[in-house]
């Protein structure tokens, strides 16, 4: 029963929220379910290479792209600096503001 309790609070929290994020930004919302092609959608909607990838599979180097890729994404939407650490220290909270929030994509 735990688990499933888990796995709801996931959806609700993670799942659902990066759905509504591809789909403000006109990308398919299924595309948040499927491991490694919701990061290559998640770079389009930044704008940057797919090689990006790669970075994120390297050690300590993924911190720092990880980091990028959340200042891009709040960047995405219209929000700043605070907004991005919001997203990379308590991205349970933030994530579903971007996702349920009236943030639009600017490109």
């Amino acid at each position: 029963m735990r688990t499933v309790i888990y796995l709801l609070v996931l959806i609700f929290l993670v799942i659902i929220p990066y759905w509504k994020i591809f789909v403000k930004a006109g990308k398919p919302g299924w595309a948040a379910i499927i491991p490694i092609y919701n990061i290559l959608v998640l770079l389009q909607i930044i704008k940057k290479p797919w090689w990006w990838i790669i970075m994120l599979i390297i050690p300590i180097v993924d911190i720092v792209f990880a980091v990028m890729m959340m200042y891009e994404l709040a960047k995405s939407f219209g929000k700043g600096i605070g907004f991005t650490l919001g997203l990379i220290f308590l991205s349970i909270i933030f994530i579903p503001i971007l996702g349920y929030g009236s943030a639009k994509y600017n490109g």
